[in-house]
């Protein structure tokens, strides 16, 4: 489900699986949502004998095709334990991060480091371009040292090819990065660079861009550079 209020509604509304569930009953939630709703879903399903596990996905649509997602549940482990088999059909990893609630934190810190990559690999394009340098020279140059991760390996090639599509939607990160918001602000943890890319993602949506990858952050970085990327022109 998109966001919070969908899970509720879809669990514990008036036609949810809380009104037909039955004892033994284990639900298995994928969605990204406040860890806080997580921990109250849990809570009332458990009224009810039903078990509900928290767990959250990474690895983006080509995970979801090659069963290769990362997937951070939080409910209990002798739970887990029992839909594991059925994770592991769609998760190279399957980690219990804890009680529930603890899958949405993990993901809510997943998503930090998403939107920073995503950021700060827009930043190093650009400032190339602006400076008359190849980017393709200069990721080639760096994804061997400290800088190599994934968003470095992946996602480059499909911007250089002018493929800024999803992926994960640009609209679904920000929602993402709200939800890392509110519980920084719930727990009261200063999360400044966040803050900033939580912005720059709002103003992907102010610019029409919501349904774009959320690598094509980039899109706002080469407006307020006055730069755009370069392409590559097909043969």
């Amino acid at each position: 489900m998109p966001d919070t209020p969908d899970v509720e509604e879809v669990v514990l509304g008036a036609e949810g699986v809380v009104q037909g569930g039955r004892p033994g009953l284990i639900v298995v939630d994928h969605s990204t949502i406040r860890p806080e709703a997580a921990r109250e879903i849990a809570a009332r399903l458990k009224q009810e004998g039903i078990s509900f596990l928290d767990a959250p996905v990474s690895g983006g649509d080509v995970g979801a095709r090659e069963g290769t997602l990362t997937i951070m549940v939080g409910g209990e482990a002798q739970v887990l334990e029992v839909v594991r088999p059925v994770l592991q059909a769609v998760g190279k990893t399957v980690t219990h991060a804890g009680g529930s609630g603890a899958g949405q934190v993990a993901k809510a810190c997943n998503q930090i480091m998403v939107a920073a990559q995503m950021v700060a690999m827009g930043e190093l394009l650009v400032l190339a371009q602006k400076c008359g340098v190849d980017p393709r020279s200069v990721v080639e140059a760096i994804r061997g040292g400290a800088a190599q991760c994934w968003t470095l390996d992946v996602k480059p090639p499909r911007l250089f090819r002018g493929e800024r599509g999803p992926g994960f939607k640009a609209r679904l990160m920000h929602k993402d990065l709200a939800i890392v918001l509110d519980t920084a602000r719930a727990y009261r943890v200063p999360l400044p660079s966040a803050a900033v890319h939580t912005q720059l993602f709002a103003d992907m949506l102010e610019l029409g861009m919501g349904e774009l990858d959320n690598s094509a952050v980039i899109g706002v970085l080469e407006k307020l550079a006055g730069v755009e990327l370069e392409v590559e022109t097909p043969l």
